[in-house]
């Protein structure tokens, strides 16, 4: 996959003569950017992300697409998981695996662990042995436990990607570099998502009132046939009716509608 190969690049491949289109001798020599040029192949890699990452469509869809590509991309990652802000609740709604998921519960449950420290102040956090000593004991114990030894958490919008290693030590420079990245990428997509569902609630609420004030309109129009009264009547009608059964406006103009029975369900119409 293109992605895994121009983003895994590493720092040594990206500063190598050799590998920037052939060492100079004896003159100037011109390469085109292509594929085998690791400044190409790096931008193309963070167009790439940025595009996986902003084609996932709704909050869930993203948030599953950020860690699915932290796992892919991070030479280190084996694991990982995110956690969101809602208000004062914090949440974990997706994971690649039980393992991630099992991690973040347990942080959840101590209220102790990286992605705490990273949503109360930002950045990141990375610890690269949890079997030394760790300022979360109890989480880092668990960790270990699970074979996890290195976690990397990362800052995403009110919320944190943490990563998880099953080697001491697994996230290098170049690593949390790429975290930093995809991070900043995934606050911006979720932010997209969001303002997308947003306008797609707002379309959807629209819609249903132009569709409850037309049902309302034709219910009107029957009892104003049928009673031979206005419009304020009728609608006065269909509201007290509404109130003394309980139910929606919407619901007691769509039963005289559907069955012709005046609001109370009683009176068949005029002939």
């Amino acid at each position: 996959m293109m992605l895994c190969k121009a983003w895994r690049m590493t720092l040594t491949d990206a500063e190598s003569p050799a590998s920037n289109g052939g060492a100079v001798s004896g003159g100037a020599e011109t390469s085109i950017a292509g594929a085998g040029d690791p400044t190409y192949e790096l931008s193309t890699g963070i167009s790439l992300l940025a595009e996986t990452v902003f084609a996932a469509g709704d909050v869930t869809a993203t948030l599953a697409q950020v860690v699915n590509l932290a796992a892919e991309s991070l030479e280190g990652c084996d694991h990982a998981g995110a956690f969101v802000t809602e208000g004062n609740r914090i949440t974990a709604p997706a994971a690649t695996d039980p393992v991630a998921a099992g991690l973040d519960a347990l942080q959840l449950r101590l209220g102790e662990g990286p992605c705490f420290d990273v949503i109360a102040r930002g950045g990141a956090v990375y610890a690269d042995d949890l079997a030394d000593v760790s300022p979360w004991p109890a989480w880092a114990t668990g960790a270990v436990h699970a074979g996890v030894r290195s976690v990397l958490a990362v800052a995403v919008r009110g919320g944190a990607l943490n990563c998880y290693g099953v080697y001491p030590q697994a996230f290098g420079i170049i690593d949390r570099g790429k975290a930093q990245v995809l991070a900043t990428l995934a606050g911006l997509a979720l932010t997209t998502a969001e303002g997308r569902q947003v306008a797609e609630t707002r379309a959807g609420n629209l819609e249903l009132a132009l569709g409850t004030r037309e049902l309302i309109g034709q219910a009107e129009g029957i009892l104003m046939e049928r009673e031979r009264i206005s419009s304020d009547q009728a609608f006065d009608i269909l509201r007290r009716s509404s109130q003394h059964l309980n139910i929606k406006l919407r619901d007691v103009a769509q039963r005289l509608v559907d069955t012709g029975l005046d609001p109370e369900g009683q009176t068949q119409p005029r002939m």
